[in-house]
């Protein structure tokens, strides 16, 4: 099992559209491998009121809130860059779901879902 953690891994398919389907997104990955797990980020941007909130209905789930590493993906002073990270088989259906369940979330608390990403070892 890999973990999120994991220095080893690798961005290997990435979002910021999200008028665009998971599928295709997978679909033009080349270094994403279905039957591995994968570590899927949701980049998140939230109101610092928001965030304990937001961990605790998260980490329902198994996903953990954490700092975004860099600036935020916002240039609103009142929202704070965040990524909700959990490990798992990686596949359209669920991307879908969770986007759009992360933007939910996100709205409901006066942020925004910024994209997502999976990450997974680097092929040796």
């Amino acid at each position: 099992m890999i973990s999120a953690d994991d220095p080893d891994l690798v961005v290997v398919v990435e979002s910021c559209d999200d008028a665009e389907a998971a599928s295709a997104v997978l679909e033009r990955s080349s270094g994403w491998r279905p039957e591995e797990p994968a570590v899927l980020r949701h980049h998140l941007s939230l109101p610092s009121d928001a965030i304990n909130t937001a961990r605790a209905l998260l980490a329902q789930d198994g996903w953990e809130l954490r700092p975004a590493e860099g600036p935020g993906a916002d240039d609103r002073p009142d929202l704070a860059g965040f990524v909700a990270v959990r490990v798992q088989k990686l596949d359209a259906l669920h991307c879908s779901q969770e986007s759009s369940r992360m933007a939910s979330l996100a709205q409901r608390h006066g942020g925004r879902a910024v994209g997502w990403d999976a990450l997974q070892p680097a092929p040796n």
